[in-house]
């Protein structure tokens, strides 16, 4: 039977400050947008998403890859850890691959695609380009930040020595059309072999994009239009330069759902966020966690990791804390600290908490005291906009949500971004 809906495949890969973002426009997109059948593709590391896009009627498809392989810092033979981080990453990219290519076929293979079939995809989902251009399905970026990455110094001189038909195509396109600035701002990496032969091997089509698969000649028949590139930041922060593409569009900041930012569903509950005044009417934490709000009032400051720890950057998590401890005893200040789901940090944690001789009979299990309570370690999470204004300064890692909350609450005269 032949569908009637057209389907919206949301597809973002990475850390939570990566992903999350994409969700939220995905749920935001289906409430609005009720035509679509709309769908989310990511890690499987980020299944808490789940039943928040299924309120939305999101559909939330998983793929087994890791949001960030890191190399194993325990190997001290540094030729073998490359090469086994090399084969590790080989065999992930695989399987991820495959995993997408599976997905996306089981979600259009139903019939002609509709005019209004899309893909959206982040900076780290570039399999999703090929994928829209193997089931011909329009594609979108979508980023909650400036593109992460250049082309080298020497990219465009070589690829007009290889390609200098491609070149000429894409440096004399037409208003409108695919040319060289969404090349050199976004595009290139889809020109090097790490896509190259996938899209040649696995999915049938050129090597090279904008090329015909069997004489490698480019498309002068077929110009496609710029993609549309849509930036979660403002130009109060990033301008928007002329040498970008036309079809850049900076939209401002995307913020998550406030009840998507607590893990517990109680202090969700309990702290209830006016929108309209762009602050919480109800100031309270749920019973469970009086001591994390208690702790607040004497304003701390607060220290929050996020992805550092999952993509191998906290070599010596016990030495992190050590050093928080130096620094209690040079001020008489409070420290919060946010583990950000960091294993290592947070068995750490326990086992100096259990050293101690504190009775923590009535502290929840993802709050932890040490060193006579003057740090306060907290594995779960609570809006920024809840916290930030609450302390005396903020040290935090540079993920996305914590600029845009700087931002948003005029936070950045005692914001510390580390990265």
């Amino acid at each position: 039977m032949e569908r009637r809906k057209p389907k919206a495949v949301f597809m973002a890969f990475g850390t939570k400050g990566d992903v999350y973002p994409l969700a939220a426009i995905a749920a935001a997109f289906a409430c609005d947008q009720k035509q679509y059948n709309v769908i989310l593709i990511t890690h499987s590391a980020h299944k808490s998403l789940s039943p928040h896009l299924s309120e939305k009627h999101v559909e939330y498809c998983a793929v087994s890859s890791p949001p960030v392989l890191s190399a194993d810092q325990n190997n001290d033979i540094e030729g073998q850890a490359e090469s086994s981080f090399l084969l590790q990453k080989k065999k992930i990219t695989g399987d991820h691959r495959r995993e997408c290519y599976s997905l996306i076929e089981r979600i259009f293979d139903d019939g002609l695609s509709l005019d209004g079939d899309l893909i959206v995809i982040n900076f780290f989902a570039l399999e999703g380009w090929s994928l829209a251009e193997c089931f011909s399905i329009r594609c979108i970026v979508a980023a909650p930040y400036v593109v992460p990455y250049s082309a080298p110094a020497s990219f465009e001189r070589q690829f007009q020595r290889e390609l200098p038909l491609l070149y000429r195509y894409l440096t004399e396109a037409p208003s409108g059309k695919v040319c060289w600035k969404d090349v050199t701002h976004w595009m290139w990496p889809l020109f090097t072999e790490n896509w190259g032969s996938w899209r040649n091997d696995n999915l049938h089509l050129s090597p090279c994009p904008f090329t015909d698969p069997v004489t490698g000649i480019p498309t002068w028949y077929d110009r496609p239009q710029s993609p549309l590139v849509m930036y979660g930041f403002s130009k109060e922060v990033v301008e928007c330069p002329a040498y970008w593409p036309s079809r850049v569009r900076v939209c401002g900041f995307w913020y998550l759902p406030t009840e998507w930012q607590f893990t517990c569903m109680q202090c969700r509950e309990t702290s209830v966020y006016d929108s309209s005044e762009h602050r919480y009417a109800k100031d309270n934490l749920c019973p469970r966690h009086l001591e994390l709000q208690n702790f607040v009032k004497a304003t701390p400051i607060f220290i929050g990791l996020s992805a550092i720890g999952s993509m191998g950057f906290l070599k010596d998590p016990h030495s992190f804390i050590c050093v928080l401890q130096e620094v209690l005893s040079t001020t008489n200040y409070r420290f919060i600290l946010f583990t950000g789901g960091c294993e290592p940090l947070e068995s750490v944690i326990h086992t100096i908490a259990a050293e101690t001789t504190l009775d923590q009979n009535n502290w929840s299990e993802d709050c932890v005291p040490l060193y006579n309570g003057r740090l306060f370690c907290f594995f779960g999470s609570i809006p920024y906009g809840w916290l930030f204004p609450k302390c005396a300064a903020v040290i935090h890692h540079g993920g996305r949500q914590a600029h845009h909350r700087a931002e948003d609450i005029l936070f950045t005269e005692r914001c510390l971004i580390l990265g």
